[in-house]
């Protein structure tokens, strides 16, 4: 392993007085989808930086996002019950043993909740008495200011500073400079949390890593992946890639068409193809599952495909899995099992219904038991956790794995170089 380069240092929470102060926290419990949490490992991750604050006599505040509830086009924002934050306080209530209390603020139509009335502040009034254990605010993107700009933004901001005396940003998978993760830090003392401080700390080991170094990445979209994609092509000796990424990338190279790529997204990748020309270090996958049908995988309505067969001008349906036969091969075994650091940021697959490919690359890059292994994204562990439970516990325990919160904070810190350049990170760094 090579060594780590001096970073710089983040104000850190145990490093400063808490004791009877209210400690605005940021954390990333995005874990809710139609009302259910489906995965508790973020909130699980949190725990640390929780117990450390309580212990330590300060009185939290949390904060967290629940979906996409703003429309970008018009504005309006929907707060739907099914983007409430209420099973994420259930789940906490269970494991911290104390009692959360949720401000019961007005909810407009299409605007969602436009300030932090006068009544929070009895609830602040029971957490400095002791008679609850925390507040929990509303889905912090259902009020008004935290998306926008201007005078609603500012008023947000200052808002939530007057709740608290101490601002705490736990939230790695949260990097965009949204009220409660940037401008909050400048009306309030910030600092990191335990979860921060260590997802940074393995960034480092990306950034600076052992090789050869083999990243895996797949994703819905090209156009969204553009910049860290090109930056982690810099960095990496081998790229895998899966999804309508990889797809995208075989329309451009051979001239094919597959359904459901965009003709914009394969004009994008071009420049990737013409660089991989000169240094050929993405790693194709030989063997695709083509399907008939954009869904459930349906008996008689897939099959397997070659690459090696694509000629210029071919036509195909739905390209939407990996065949796991793939991860058998030879050449691709070789490069995996060679890797001394392995990024994984991958659902292969459409899920649930075309797991195969998944589930191979997971076991076939647990078969290189020498490399150090850091997945990334809350689908990919989701995933991970599914298909492979022996793999992801067997991660759990070993110190040359490491699961990231935020797959796409991961790729962010990449594509800037550093994490330290990312907004709300850079906030937080001692001057």
């Amino acid at each position: 392993m090579p060594e780590i380069k001096a970073t710089p240092q983040l104000r850190l929470v145990h490093e400063t007085d808490i004791k009877d102060k209210v400690v605005l926290i940021r954390v990333d419990h995005n874990v809710v989808k139609k009302g259910e949490i489906k995965d508790s490992s973020r909130i699980e991750a949190s725990l640390g930086t929780l117990f450390n604050i309580i212990s330590r006599g300060g009185r939290p505040i949390l904060m967290t996002h629940i979906g996409r509830p703003r429309d970008k086009k018009t504005g309006k924002i929907n707060c739907l019950p099914d983007r409430s934050i209420d099973p994420v306080v259930a789940y906490l209530e269970k494991r911290l043993r104390i009692k959360i209390e949720i401000p019961a603020f007005t909810i407009h139509p299409e605007i969602g909740i436009s300030t932090i009335d006068s009544s929070i502040q009895k609830s602040i009034q029971r957490l400095r008495e002791y008679k609850i254990g925390a507040i929990y605010l509303p889905n912090v993107r259902w009020f008004q200011g935290e998306e926008t700009d201007g005078p609603a933004r500012t008023r947000f901001a200052r808002q939530l500073a007057n709740l608290a005396g101490i601002f705490v940003n736990d939230a790695f998978g949260s990097w965009q400079p949204h009220v409660s993760t940037f401008d909050i830090t400048k009306f309030l003392p910030s600092y990191a949390g335990f979860l921060l401080e260590e997802e940074i700390k393995n960034l480092e080991k990306v950034l600076n890593p052992a090789r050869p170094l083999l990243a895996i990445v797949a994703g819905a979209k090209y156009d969204t992946k553009i910049g860290p994609l090109k930056e982690l092509y810099q960095r990496v000796d081998h790229l895998i890639l899966g999804g309508i990424m990889y797809n995208t990338f075989l329309c451009a190279k051979y001239g094919v068409d597959i359904a459901g790529v965009p003709e914009e997204d394969i004009d994008l990748v071009s420049e990737l193809v013409r660089l991989d020309k000169e240094k050929s270090k993405i790693v194709e996958l030989p063997l695709l599952v083509e399907s008939e049908d954009l869904g459930e995988r349906k008996e008689g309505k897939t099959k397997t495909i070659a690459v090696k067969n694509f000629r210029k001008g071919d036509r195909y349906k739905y390209i939407l899995d990996v065949d796991p036969d793939s991860f058998h091969e030879k050449p691709i075994l070789d490069i995996i099992n060679s890797a001394k650091t392995i990024l994984v940021n991958a659902v292969m697959g459409l899920a649930p219904h075309f797991p195969d490919g998944s589930k191979s690359l997971y076991k076939a890059v647990d078969g290189n038991s020498s490399a150090l292994k850091l997945y990334g994204g809350g689908d990919t562990l989701q995933e991970l956790k599914n298909l492979c439970p022996g793999v992801y516990l067997k991660g759990l325990d070993n110190p040359d794995c490491y699961y990231f919160t935020g797959g796409g904070t991961v790729l962010k810190a990449l594509e800037e170089g550093s994490p330290f350049k990312i907004k709300p990170v850079e906030r937080l760094l001692k001057r």
